[in-house]
């Protein structure tokens, strides 16, 4: 048992979000979460339309004793806000994390009802704006972080966090050990938020090329690409990545850098880049993409959510165990 904010406020057993992963977090995922003493959360986005997002909603608030989250993108890229917001409403999970945009309407709508909100940060600039908007807590992402990663090291983010903001720090990236879990709880986190090591579960839904990959390659073939949202994203750098480059191309640059185009440009290139990665993940193709964090290096095999969390809690524990040693031997 670990006591941090985290754990204290879900009354959960391990400071862990199984984080929010765009097509391959599930229901059935979640519920192993909770099975197994931490929370998850599910991208609004997975579900096709807001009656399967509601549907379920009720079947994670039953199965999971509404111990479960719900990430949101806020901006306009996410056409359907609105109408998840109208679901979440009837329907409040315990916790939403809000991603790419302002969390304002989120707050406002949903904390009455009881739900905790967190903010995916990824600078102390934007981390005072949503606390001063009424944010619960911070989800601080990091250089490790799969998807959409942020250019600061959790050695550096979680502590500058810390100093600037009174909120809780949820670190973000990074963590497929318990020595990483370790590290992040002395650096003044709450909790870790962890994605990639649980791709390649026997719980995950995507294809076993996409559950493979995980396993066969590392921390060094990860990569960044702008071609998947506009936005700088990490994702495994396959023989197709290779070939299209990770850049955008000339055109798209200076498409982008126009007033009146970039926020079409923008639209497009997430659309084109996210069908991309929903073709890779559930099929084989030689048009690969996909998304993964560094933290893939301590993927061995395809596994249990219940055995990869009961391996990175034992390795946490081993973690502690050195240090005490170390102290008693000085």
């Amino acid at each position: 048992m670990i006591s941090t904010w985290l754990t204290k406020t879900f009354g959960i057993k391990y400071p862990l979000i199984l984080a929010p992963m765009f097509l391959v977090s599930n229901e059935l995922m979640l519920v192993e979460a909770y099975k197994n003493g931490f929370i998850g959360c599910i991208p609004s986005l997975n579900f096709r339309t807001p009656e399967e997002f509601e549907k379920a909603l009720i079947n994670l608030t039953q199965k999971c004793n509404g111990k479960f989250g719900v990430n949101l993108i806020v901006n306009k890229s996410n056409i359907h806000i609105k109408k998840h917001l109208e679901v979440l409403e009837r329907n409040p999970p315990a916790f939403i994390i809000t991603s790419l945009g302002s969390p304002e309407e989120t707050i406002k709508l949903l904390k009455p009802k009881g739900v905790k909100i967190f903010c995916d940060v990824v600078d102390v600039e934007y981390s005072l704006k949503v606390e001063r908007l009424g944010a619960d807590a911070i989800i601080a992402v990091n250089s490790g972080a799969g998807g959409h990663a942020g250019k600061i090291p959790t050695s550096i983010l979680v502590p500058m966090l810390k100093k600037h903001c009174k909120i809780p720090v949820i670190s973000a990236g990074g963590v497929g050990t318990g020595a990483g879990l370790l590290s992040s709880i002395a650096l003044g986190a709450e909790g870790v938020s962890i994605g990639s090591p649980y791709i390649a579960t026997i719980e995950s839904s995507v294809s076993n090329e996409y559950k493979q990959a995980i396993v066969d390659y590392g921390a060094e073939d990860i990569v960044m690409t702008s071609k998947i949202s506009g936005s700088p994203c990490s994702v495994i750098e396959t023989p197709y990545l290779k070939k299209i480059g990770v850049e955008q191309n000339l055109f798209e640059s200076i498409l982008s850098k126009n007033k009146t185009a970039k926020k079409y440009v923008k639209m497009l290139t997430y659309y084109k880049g996210m069908k991309a990665v929903e073709n890779a993940a559930f099929a084989a193709t030689y048009k690969t993409v996909w998304v993964a964090g560094p933290s893939i290096e301590f993927v061995h095999k395809i596994e249990s959510v219940q055995i990869i969390t009961e391996r990175i809690m034992a390795e946490y524990q081993v973690a502690i165990d050195e240090i005490c040693l170390k102290n008693q031997q000085s």
